[in-house]
């Protein structure tokens, strides 16, 4: 693998994590008087980082009840796309 390849790799595996735990962490609540401050800005810091990627996908898709599958569908969309950048480098 190149490291372009590689780079690419790493920086779609970064973003997948980070939607992961955003995931996690929306489970539970997460507000500035409920809980530390380093939590929160964890938080603060992965809702800034996956927004970009998360808030254009839930206009598109819709809510399965309460849920909100925006997120299995960017992590499956960068999965995906990662994939095809990382052979087309190779």
């Amino acid at each position: 693998m190149s490291t372009a390849a590689y780079f690419i790799w790493l920086i779609f595996q970064i973003f997948t994590f980070a939607i992961f735990f955003r995931v996690i962490l929306s489970w539970f609540m997460i507000t500035p008087a409920s809980t530390s401050g380093f939590l929160v800005t964890i938080y603060q810091v992965l809702y800034q980082i996956t927004e970009p990627i998360l808030g254009p996908l839930r206009r598109i898709i819709p809510t399965i009840g309460m849920f909100d599958i925006s997120p299995i569908v960017a992590i499956i969309v960068l999965q995906v796309v990662g994939e095809v950048l990382v052979r087309a480098l190779s």
